[in-house]
């Protein structure tokens, strides 16, 4: 005998288990605001500088690797063209003090640490490093400070678009530290009197660095548009970076030149330094013979009631040492 099975059609069943739409919509609604939310606070949360430094200690010595094989294949001919003893260049000497300053500095920032707050924690140790590869040959600083530019544009790469800003001016911090005599000339500035014509001088002037390097940069740049360096055009951003850190550079160095009453610190850092750099650049003396030039220019105009005669002599030993005519023939 068949026995029949309802079909669950009547009304009171259809609507004991109809699903009610409004419910299931408002559910469906619910789970969505939620997986949105956990994506947001995910966002936010990798934007966390507390989030962001161990994600780039994690990558620092995959970075440091790559970095050393573009700096000694940028500079491995420089190094014998200019007879450097391939022992003063120690690849994991060098990669292991950039590897431990970034490491410092990294720490610093998940730590919420400002720039300034930086500086003083770790500009003195930055500045030993420095002192201690110059010590021997001044040109040994460049594989130094080509070493760190290039890890931390690795680290960049790898960084939150919104953290790069703040992480590129604590980098910016350390770079010129390791790049500049600041040391030097923050030690050679201790032996004179607040008052002194030279120190009121370079106190005025220093404030101004980057204003003066930015209008001298722009300057040349306006004046030779043709011109590329090994990276591009003088006016593409990585360019005009480096570009201002070094007209900051030469006039750090002029003042520690000024400070110390001496021409060592062109002599036996400034030149040598440029004089294996630059040709790899393919930044031509013309280029830095205009720079020294507009710098002498941009000095004597913001310098308005100050004694320039007490830098007058050292800034014509920089022209001379860097006039076009005695490269000929020789690079």
């Amino acid at each position: 005998m068949m026995v029949e099975v309802p079909l669950l059609n009547t009304t009171a069943e259809s609507n004991a288990i109809a699903p009610n739409t409004t419910s299931l919509a408002s559910l469906a609604q619910a789970w969505a605001k939620r997986y949105i939310t956990n994506l947001n606070s995910t966002a936010l949360a990798e934007d966390d500088p507390a989030v962001v430094a161990p994600r780039l200690l994690a990558e620092l010595r995959h970075a440091s690797l790559q970095a050393w094989q573009r700096t000694e294949g940028f500079l491995a001919g420089e190094m014998i063209r200019h007879g450097i003893p391939a022992e003063l260049v120690d690849p994991w000497s060098i990669s292991k003090d950039i590897h431990d300053i970034y490491q410092r500095t990294l720490k610093l920032y998940a730590a919420g640490k400002g720039t300034q707050q930086m500086t003083a924690k770790i500009a003195s140790a930055v500045s030993e490093i420095r002192s201690r590869y110059t010590a021997v040959d001044p040109r040994v600083i460049g594989f130094v400070s080509m070493q760190f530019h290039h890890t931390g544009l690795l680290l960049l790469e790898v960084a939150p678009t919104s953290q790069r800003p703040i992480l590129s001016s604590f980098f910016k911090v350390i770079d010129d530290h390791l790049y500049m005599p600041l040391h030097r000339a923050y030690k050679a500035a201790a032996n004179y009197d607040y008052a002194d014509p030279a120190l009121a001088l370079v106190r005025h002037l220093l404030s101004q660095s980057t204003a003066i390097a930015t209008a001298i940069c722009q300057r040349v740049a306006e004046l030779n548009p043709q011109h590329r360096c090994f990276s591009g055009p003088l006016t593409q951003a990585s360019v005009r970076v480096s570009s201002i850190r070094d007209v900051e550079m030469f006039q750090i160095y002029l003042w520690v030149c000024l400070l110390e009453q001496s021409l060592e610190a062109l002599q036996r850092e400034l030149f040598p330094l440029c004089l294996m750099l630059y040709p790899s650049l393919n930044v031509t003396w013309e280029l830095v013979f205009q720079m020294v030039h507009l710098l002498g220019k941009e000095i004597q105009t913001r310098a308005t009631g100050h004694d320039t005669s007490v830098f007058t002599p050292y800034y014509l030993s920089l022209r001379e040492m860097f006039d076009p005519k005695i490269f000929q023939g020789l690079l």
